[in-house]
Order: C-alpha cells, then structure tokens, then sequence
C-alpha cells in the first residue's frame, strides 16, 4: 500500500510542476555527451533525478516521475532527430521513457522514506542494475539501438576506457550510477553516510584496479591507412569524382587501405564494370585497396543494402559485408502497417532497406593480410557488434558513416565518439570514416590517433594506425556486467517475496 513520505517542498506540490522537473533532471545528463561533453557531469547528473523519484509521494508517482524523467533523457539525447521525425520524436520518447518507470519503483523502495544502513548499502547495487537493465532493453535494434548509453559518455576519459576494456561500456555505466547513488544517499541521508562513503570507495578502487591489472594491449607495428572524407553534398557523380581527386592525392605516400564513407557510391562496382575498373585503377595508382560503401540493388527483391566492398587492382575482391542492423524509422519502419504515417510527418524511411545477415572479417592483401572488421553506420553503437568482429580476427575495426544530413547537430560528434569506445573494449585501433565528418581515427587504447575530419573540411587524411595484440576481458568474457546486473536484481526479488511471504504468514490468524 502507497504511503506519503511526510512533507513536499510547495512547487513539487503540484502535479504538472513536479513533471516538468522531473523531465528536466531526466535530461541532465545529455550534457555529457557531445558536443557538450561534460563528462566530469556524468558522477552528479543523476542526483536531482533520484532525489525527485525518492520523495514520490506514492509508488505511482514514483513511476511517473521515473517515465518522465526517461522521456526528458530520450529527448534530450536524440533532439538532433527533430527536423527529420518532427513530433514523432515525442512519441518515441514517450515510449521509450516508459523503460523508466520500473526504475522509479525501485528508486523509491530503496531511497524512500528513512532508509537504514541495510537499504543504503542494497540501493547501491541495486538502483545502478536496474538503470543498466533499461540500457540493455532500449539496446535492442528494434527500439532504437545503443544510442546514449550512460558509459558512453566517458569516451575520452582513459580510467573510464581501461574499465571499458574489463567489462564494456555497460561497467561503465554501472560505476556512473552507483557514484550518483551514493551522492544522492549522503544527500538526503546524511545518518547512513557509511555505505555511501564505502560504495564510493569500492568504485574508486574498481577503477584503480582497472588501471592498474587490466592487461594492455600488446603493440604489433603499424599500418598506413587513409580516410577520404568528401563532405559533398551534391549528385552522385560530383560526390565519386571528389572522392577520387582525394583519393589520387594519396599516390605515393605508402597507404595500404583507403576507406570511404557510407553510401560514397549510389551504384554497386559489381554490376558496372565501367565503374569497377574505375576504382581498380585508384587503387593501382596508389598502390592500396580501397574500402568503399555502395546502395546495392538485389535482382531476387525489391530494395537496397548498404554493403561494404573492397577493391583492389583488379577490381573488387569478392569481399564485402551488407548492414545488418537497420537504423528505426530511418531506413526501415518497425511495424509498418501501424506506424506508417511517421512518413507523413517527417522523414522517415519511404521504403525498407535489406539486412545482411552475417559479420564479415575482410583480409586487404595490400596490407599484408591484414584483417578488417567492417561496420555501417550506427553499428558502431552495439558493442556485441565489435566484440564478435575482433573474436573472428579483426585486427583493425571499421565504420563507415554519412551523418550528412545531421550536420549541423550533435550527432556527428556523438556517433565519432563510439569508436573511441569500441576500441578501447577490444583492444582493436578503430577507424570511423564519413562523408561529410566527423571522421576520426583511435588506437587500441581508444586513443585518439592524428586529426579529426570536421564537418567543415573535404580532405583525404593519412594516419599510421598502432596494431596489437592480445585480448581483452571484455572480448573474452563478453557482457558479465549486464548478467552480474541481472543475477543481483533477481536475487533482490527473490529475497523480497520470500520476506512478504514470510511477514503473510506471522499475521495470518491461528
């Protein structure tokens, strides 16, 4: 049964002025990412959050602030999708903040009220899981991807990254909450400041042990890559001839591969033989395999994917690799014959691309065999993605992206950031190449390597990429943190019904 938690300050007495804030303190933490990217924020951004939902005055209300809190985030985090989905985004958010309201309930069991040292100490593990088990739902392609995830935030932090390379970005994100958790409980409980201390104490020795034990990536020399970043946004053809001029400036200064961006070609070089030799002759001029991305059309249905393809002298090789993994609404509309009229509104995708349907390892013989690990576009969000391509031998991580037409928002810099992340997860240098920026390249570390591609410069940019060996704990032993989440929520629920059933049957009458 609901029960007041005493007094509420007056502005939160008012239904409609305690949802703006909770929406408000929801989307707080978009300010981690970029382009802000106040990453230092991200151990105190969810501190208004949890002091709102904990003085819920019932567990509805708990939940509602928890939903609108989520849907502020959700907002906030993809506001660059506005002026493609219109209000159509606020649906979306809608939806996907209802991930949210669980959280609340259980951010108001444990925080709530007068909590002991017991329920301090219980909240720490457990508020940072059920935060961790909404990103791994929300994870799911169909619901929008990875997008955002709280861990991701720390993409330039190297203590942060080490932990990545130990558990993935969900380890991350389990320390962000807990640190938030633990400032919310010194905060609003002062009296049970123990465990609060001893909790940002475990996080902080996590992290030290991280830096100190995770094994390193072991060097492997180097290779000379390349990135062609055309950043022109007009026909297909001004856009091939662009990409060629740069690709031919990069004759002679001893590149082994050169990446393109996503969709730098409108036709498949393996149905125009005119086109394929064009190519096979940039890659003989510069003495490098060209790694491009081409819309191909497919004969047995209707519909095109976005497939990676490598060229080499003699044109292409046989490799490539078709996405997977679709992004929702804009290349494909989940549920079509429901949510259909999202086209009506905005920009969303007319007709459905086709998937691939396997992961694709590429060897580059003007490398020497090295191994390539191609993804498209937002792909570079799913770290299983990553983890399986370095498992099958990737040596080097590739992402091949557009982001053309959200230039001039946060996304270009958001989506460049996930490389940093990938890299540093598998101990694997990434390369994320675009046609209109960012473009950027990482080591194994998830290092940042040379310059950055802007989305105001049209260039081809030479890095000498860092190999290495070796395996990381995430690449070995996959998403533990996400199992440990769910092993100590259900252990939690466990122990929470054999109470209830417990305390039923000591009332009950004799």
């Amino acid at each position: 049964m609901d029960r007041p938690l005493g007094r509420q300050p007056r502005w939160l007495g008012s239904p409609w002025s305690r949802g703006v804030a909770a929406a408000l303190a929801g989307a707080v933490p978009a300010l981690t990412f970029p382009v802000p990217s106040w990453w230092w924020l991200a151990y105190a951004a969810l501190v208004p959050w949890l002091l709102l939902v904990r003085t819920a005055p019932t567990y509805g209300r708990a939940a509602l602030d928890g939903w609108l809190g989520g849907t502020g985030f959700i907002l906030a985090v993809h506001q660059w999708l506005l002026p493609s989905l219109h209000v159509f985004i606020l649906v979306l958010a809608l939806l996907l903040g209802a991930l949210w309201a669980p959280w609340g309930l259980l951010v108001r069991a444990l925080l709530g009220g007068a909590p002991g040292a017991g329920r301090c100490a219980a909240a720490l593990v457990l508020v940072p899981s059920g935060w961790l088990m909404v990103e791994l739902v929300r994870s799911w392609e169909y619901l929008g991807g990875p997008w955002g995830l709280l861990g991701a935030s720390q993409w330039q932090v190297p203590p942060a990254l080490r932990l990545a390379s130990v558990g993935g970005v969900w380890l991350v994100s389990l320390l962000i909450v807990a640190v938030n958790t633990a400032l919310a409980e010194l905060i609003a409980r002062p009296a049970a400041r123990l465990p609060a201390v001893a909790g940002l104490l475990v996080c902080a020795l996590a992290v030290t042990a991280a830096w100190l034990w995770a094994p390193l990536p072991r060097p492997a020399g180097t290779v000379r890559i390349a990135v062609v970043q055309p950043n022109l946004t007009g026909t297909p053809a001004e856009r091939l001839a662009r990409s060629e001029a740069l690709t031919r400036s990069l004759a002679g200064r001893g590149v082994r591969l050169v990446v393109w961006g996503e969709s730098s070609l409108t036709q498949d070089p393996a149905d125009r033989p005119a086109l394929a030799e064009r190519l096979a002759a940039l890659s003989r001029q510069t003495g490098a395999e060209l790694l491009i991305n081409a819309d191909s059309a497919h004969a047995e249905r209707p519909g095109i994917s976005k497939s990676a393809v490598l060229i080499g002298p003699d044109g292409p090789t046989g490799e490539r690799y078709a996405k997977m993994r679709l992004v929702p609404f804009g290349e494909y509309i989940p549920f079509r014959s429901v949510l259909g009229w999202a086209t009506r509104v905005g920009k969303a995708a007319p007709t459905d691309r086709l998937r691939g349907t396997a992961t694709v390892v590429m060897p580059v013989a003007s490398a020497g065999g090295l191994r390539v690990g191609p993804l498209v576009c937002f792909e570079s969000a799913f770290p299983d993605m990553s983890r399986h391509l370095v498992r099958d031998g990737a040596q080097v991580l590739v992402a091949q992206s557009s982001t053309s037409t959200f230039q001039e928002s946060w996304a270009p810099a958001q989506h460049a950031s996930l490389a940093a992340l990938r890299a540093a997860e598998n101990g694997r240098p990434m390369v994320h190449a675009t046609l209109t920026g960012i473009s950027a390249v990482y080591g194994p570390r998830g290092e940042q390597i040379g310059e950055r591609l802007g989305t105001d410069r049209s260039a081809a940019a030479v890095y000498d990429l860092p190999l290495a060996e070796g395996t990381t704990p995430y690449t070995r032993f996959g998403d533990w943190a996400v199992y440990g989440a769910v092993g100590a929520l259900v252990l939690a629920g466990g122990y929470a019904g054999l109470r209830a059933l417990s305390s039923r049957s000591a009332r009950a009458p004799r």
